[in-house]
């Protein structure tokens, strides 16, 4: 799925900020060999590296189901494109997402229902023969949640039932 550089840039905060934290903990180990005290420098040189471990690893898992999010999910099936297309838009239109951008028998863009202060989910479906391509990210101006991934993995799910497919393979 495709994102626009603002988009881009805020749907990867999370992962960013990681990275700055990162950067502050291999800064405060650099620091640490300037303090005068040897039990003062291996306390801060042990903070440091558990705060580069922490850091690290966590904007490492975010940036992981980042990508992971953007990547297509494939579906194989039976029918063309074309009948895809029509029972993908069906069952958009049955759970209330509105059309952001759709161009038969190819591609289908689509935006859950927000609230008022967010937008909603988005979804991407794509139509390659037999192949409907799916993926669905949360609202790149919110940026990364777990509570949106959930609804994504939903999302996923009901584009899977509606071309036939079992959603939990």
């Amino acid at each position: 799925m495709a994102l626009r550089p603002g988009e881009r840039a805020r749907y990867y905060a999370p992962t960013a900020i990681c990275g700055y934290l990162a950067t502050l903990c291999v800064l405060l180990i650099v620091t640490s060999r300037f303090v005068v005290h040897l039990q003062n420098a291996v306390a801060v040189t042990a903070a440091g590296v558990f705060g580069l471990v922490l850091a690290g690893g966590l904007g490492l898992a975010f940036w992981r189901a980042q990508r992971r999010d953007l990547e297509f999910l494939r579906i194989r099936t039976a029918s063309d494109a074309r009948s895809n297309f029509d029972v993908v838009r069906a069952a958009v239109a049955s759970a209330g997402w509105s059309v952001r951008h759709e161009s038969p028998g190819s591609a289908l863009d689509a935006e859950t229902a927000g609230t008022l202060l967010r937008r909603g989910e988005r979804i991407a479906v794509r139509f390659r023969g037999g192949d409907v391509l799916v993926a669905s990210i949360c609202d790149p101006e919110v940026g990364f949640s777990l509570v949106g991934r959930r609804r994504c993995a939903g999302h996923r799910a009901i584009v899977q039932r509606a071309v036939g497919a079992d959603p939990d393979h």
